[in-house]
């Protein structure tokens, strides 16, 4: 006797062939995480850092477009509290006086954005309110930039730079995660 495949077997196989490509469903889910997160840092000013903080994250893999955008916000407030952690340090060992006012005028902007402005953001993405989290969002990027410009403005050097431009560089990709939403 003869093996045969009737063409009514042949057919679901067919069809899901044909259909599969066109499916928002994946089989293998962490392809599909892969290539969200590829495609949503592609949309970033800085395609490396975001795929670097998004995969750093083991519930990135999880995750739809709503959920990455939360996971760089909680990211940005984790280096920002981080970055004021490590000012308050500096001033209380600046050895000059010049140097500590420039290192407290940075504080005092970030405390409000640690306290306030990122968190309310983030509860602001979690609710789909898109807009309120943007602008809270990029508040980090224009608090560093006037944080540099203090020390440029007193001619001193900055012992902040590459933290400062850090957080520029992290909200410029969670805002535009953000967007993505919009």
């Amino acid at each position: 006797m003869r093996n045969s495949i009737s063409p009514t077997s042949f057919f679901p196989i067919l069809l899901l062939l044909i259909f599969l490509p066109f499916t928002q469903c994946s089989i293998f889910p962490l392809d599909k995480s892969g290539n969200l997160i590829e495609q949503i840092c592609k949309k970033t000013p800085n395609y490396d850092l975001c795929l670097s903080s998004l995969l750093s994250n083991p519930e990135s893999s999880n995750v739809d477009v709503k959920g990455l955008a939360q996971i760089m916000a909680d990211i940005l407030l984790g280096n920002v509290s981080d970055s004021l952690n490590y000012i308050e340090g500096l001033v209380k060992q600046a050895p000059e006086e010049q140097l500590e006012r420039c290192l407290a005028y940075c504080a005092e902007l970030y405390i409000p954005v640690v306290k306030y402005t990122l968190p309310q953001a983030i509860e602001a993405l979690s609710k789909g309110q898109y807009r309120f989290a943007n602008y809270g969002i990029s508040d980090v990027a224009k608090e560093a930039d006037t944080c540099e410009k203090k020390f440029s403005s007193s001619s001193i050097q900055s012992p902040l730079t590459d933290m400062n431009n850090l957080l520029e560089s992290l909200s410029d990709v969670a805002v535009a995660i953000v967007n993505t939403l919009l």
